[in-house]
């Protein structure tokens, strides 16, 4: 949403399709990518995304994952193989009469299931055969690849910190405060997704709208800074003094 506030047109969440787009990009971020990364990290993928690599770099991507994971059990790759089909089979189904996944126009729905399909194409081609077998999502595939990347300047780590550090956050004060938790704006919370990459983050509540929570944290690098985390997919809980 704070995406689409900063350039509305074309419409992420195009009318009259806005929900239903939303609820099958939530879908792919929850239970499409995990199946898929799954499916991808077998080892002739692995030996796509870490060619050359270093061993030490492999074994670091293990453990970050691991703890995203936050202990919960990982997909083992015939779960992920079967479940991943059968998304790929339900995605195909939905562009029988439509170039993209709720219509004429592409919307946050089509971004979210196309980021794994993706890597599966684009990282892990060794075992990209499994996309055969939906050849409307090829297409489909390649008109999202079509659409490109836009037009955008390289920034290193410390440059973006840098913009950030003179940067002033946006004025979220006269946002309509929706309470569904009992807790005020100006406390002290912690926001944690709920599904992966459990690790929570810190800040003053500063916004609560229907559709996000934004968080003021004051980083030494980069000054004050607002985050945002929509609701949905995500936990607040206040810190306890």
């Amino acid at each position: 949403d704070v995406l689409e506030k900063l350039a509305p047109t074309p419409s992420l969440y195009p009318s009259p399709v806005n929900g239903a787009a939303r609820i099958v990009a939530q879908w792919a971020d929850n239970q499409v990518f995990p199946a898929a990364m799954a499916y991808n990290f077998q080892p002739a993928g692995v030996a796509d995304v870490f060619a050359g690599a270093p061993e030490a770099v492999v074994q670091a991507f293990v453990a970050d994952r691991a703890a995203m994971r936050g202990g919960a059990p990982r997909m083992s790759l015939g779960e992920g193989t079967s479940t991943y089909k059968s998304q790929l089979r339900r995605l195909s189904d939905m562009l029988t009469e439509h170039p993209y996944l709720m219509g004429d126009v592409p919307t946050i729905a089509d971004f979210s299931a196309y980021h794994p399909m993706w890597f599966t194409l684009e990282r892990t081609p060794s075992v990209a055969g499994i996309l055969d077998a939906t050849p409307l999502l090829k297409d489909w595939m390649a008109r999202m690849k079509a659409i490109g990347h836009g037009h955008h300047d390289k920034l290193k780590s410390d440059q973006a910190v840098e913009v950030a550090k003179h940067a002033n956050p946006e004025d979220v004060s006269q946002l309509a405060f929706v309470d569904d938790h009992g807790i005020d704006l100006g406390s002290e919370v912690t926001v944690t997704a709920d599904n992966f990459g459990l690790e929570p983050t810190p800040g003053t509540l500063v916004a609560a709208t229907k559709t996000r929570l934004t968080l003021r944290r004051e980083d030494e690098r980069a000054g004050t800074v607002h985050v945002h985390f929509p609701r949905n997919g995500f936990i607040l809980k206040k810190v306890k003094s």
